[in-house]
């Protein structure tokens, strides 16, 4: 993958280029960038989700560039065209741990010549990122944007637990009730852990393309049956409400489940947020990489690994100002019971508005561009004042 090059200018909006930033925490960066003619700019720095790249924050950047900002959005590792990661399935997984993955931000930040930046901002599984970012280095992620994917917080340490016995492991497991219902189900991102995901979706048969269609529609406001709601709580029966882009049918894989909500070809040709030229750009660069690279994230995680690093920060907060949006039709927002309270109400002690918008769904920068970037310019001009 050494010999990749830039996005053709053809496929971009004429203010935003397609670069690479070489020597970052061992990768070699491919990032889109606005506003990058005028020195003394602040900084404003962009993290995708899954399965996207950087191109999928292309909608917001001109508008943030004219808003006297220099706005970076890398391909995160294991994505699109940054190099330098292995995404074996067997391969070692701590370089996509949460804390790596920080020091990837930080050291591209430091590489283009900041101390600071005015803002991070994350979607979805880059929300996860901005947040530590934002928890970690306060002094160079000086506020944040969080977008469809709630921060709960640091994971707590066991307290108060000398001279008692050890805690009794829940049974059945949260997995084991899923596949126990009359519909058995099973959670996505354990799905997504598992040493198969990565080929099914790859090769699966109706083409990366066409998996991808029917995945983004269905996770749209354009799928009329997304109609989220506050869950009870962590359990089978609650977290079966979801639809099955969550918690999948037990003898689904991803690629199946969607399937089933493909759009129809009047759909697809209605759909101005992302047409089927655009969607061409996201699916090119999965059939050339595979998934596997945005899968070791989820697998970092859902296997627990790497838990007691993220325990070094138990009981902090995320002290700098931020903001959360997100689209009505976003089941991402409820997906974690009580995920949102906590957000709010503990662990980001300067929230300044939590944004549901209309005629959104989980990907709310490319939905309802307009309203993401008038809120985002409000809230860093508030911030930079």
């Amino acid at each position: 993958m050494s010999d990749l090059a830039p996005f053709d200018p053809a496929i971009l909006p004429s203010s935003i280029r397609s670069r690479f930033v070489d020597g970052v925490n061992g990768l070699r960066i491919h990032i889109l960038e606005a506003g990058f003619a005028a020195a003394g700019r602040p900084c404003l720095l962009l993290l995708h989700g899954f399965p996207e790249i950087a191109y999928s924050w292309r909608k917001i950047m001109p508008a943030l560039a004219e808003a006297g900002f220099h706005v970076v959005a890398p391909d995160l590792r294991g994505y699109g065209r940054t190099t330098g990661w292995s995404a074996n399935y067997d391969d070692d997984l701590r370089p996509f741990r949460q804390l790596n993955a920080v020091r990837d931000a930080l050291g591209l930040v430091a590489a283009l010549g900041y101390r600071e930046t005015a803002a991070v901002v994350g979607h979805d599984f880059g929300a996860s990122v901005a947040a530590w970012c934002a928890l970690t280095r306060p002094d160079v992620f000086r506020s944040l944007a969080l977008m469809s994917a709630p921060f709960e917080g640091p994971p707590a340490l066991p307290f108060a637990t000398d001279g008692k016995p050890p805690a009794i492991p829940e049974s059945p497991t949260i997995h084991e009730a899923l596949a126990a219902l009359p519909r058995p189900r099973k959670h996505y991102q354990w799905w997504y852990s598992t040493r198969p995901a990565n080929a099914a979706m790859w090769h699966c048969k109706q083409g990366v393309h066409d998996f991808l269609r029917a995945y983004y529609h269905h996770k749209s406001a354009d799928w009329a049956d997304n109609k989220p709601r506050e869950l009870a709580g962590w359990t089978a029966t609650e977290l079966a409400k979801m639809p099955t882009y969550y918690i999948m049918d037990l003898a689904d894989d991803m690629p199946t489940a969607v399937a089933k909500e493909m759009p129809s070809p009047a759909e697809i040709a209605a759909c101005r947020w992302l047409p089927d030229k655009e969607l061409a750009v996201y699916a090119g660069e999965y059939q050339r990489n595979g998934f596997q690279g945005g899968l070791n994230w989820y697998r970092s995680r859902s296997g627990g690994a790497f838990e007691s690093e993220l325990q070094l920060f138990s009981g902090r907060t995320i002290d700098v100002p931020s903001i959360f949006i997100s689209g009505k039709s976003d089941w991402g927002v409820y997906q974690r019971p009580g995920a949102v309270k906590k957000m709010n109400g503990t662990a980001c002690t300067k929230m300044t508005g939590v944004h549901l918008l209309d005629g959104a769904g989980h990907w709310v920068q490319q939905e309802q561009p307009e309203q993401v970037t008038e809120l985002l310019v409000r809230f860093l001009h508030q911030q930079n004042r």
